[in-house]
């Protein structure tokens, strides 16, 4: 008679960093981080493709802020070691957006974020852009469920966060 025991599969994923430190991972958390990585991505082509439809021109925004010179510099590139691919487009905010009225261009800049808040270090780069006239306006896009449809909505940064910006000073 042979005793069969069930294999225990791995709470754990064991991974090195750079530094050589051991770092644990836990598998559900590898794929919950998988499946909102891929949901944020379809989200951000969704609205891409309803800013082109309000009639803008929109490209992937490829510049950063440099909080401690307050200038705008190129993004870094990200380097995917397992795919060994290079993502480029990953500048704040997501989008850049042309639109002409009359002789001028409204210049738009459009942060994407399903939750809908940005982070501490997200808004001090808007307050820069803006001080520094890099773009006319920054719209936070995010999504409104209404029952199974998903509906994409626009809020301007300096409405937004109005206290924020006085709060930090302008």
């Amino acid at each position: 008679m042979e005793v069969v025991s069930p294999e225990k599969e791995t709470e754990f994923k064991s991974e090195v960093d750079e530094k050589g430190n051991l770092i644990l991972k836990k598998k559900e958390n590898i794929k919950r981080g998988g499946k909102s990585r891929s949901s944020g991505s379809q989200f951000e082509l969704r609205v891409r493709k309803d800013l082109a439809e309000k009639g803008f021109v929109v490209d992937k925004w490829t510049n950063n802020v440099d909080l401690e010179s307050e200038s705008v510099i190129p993004a870094k590139r990200k380097f995917n070691p397992f795919n060994k691919v290079m993502t480029i487009g990953t500048g704040f905010p997501d989008f850049v957006c042309f639109q002409r009225r009359g002789d001028l261009f409204q210049v738009i800049g459009v942060e994407v974020k399903q939750n809908n808040t940005l982070s501490k270090v997200e808004k001090q780069k808007c307050k820069t852009y803006l001080e520094k006239g890099v773009f006319n306006e920054i719209w936070v896009a995010s999504k409104d469920k209404e029952g199974r449809r998903v509906k994409v909505i626009y809020e301007d940064f300096v409405d937004k966060y109005k206290r924020w910006i006085e709060k930090n000073g302008e």
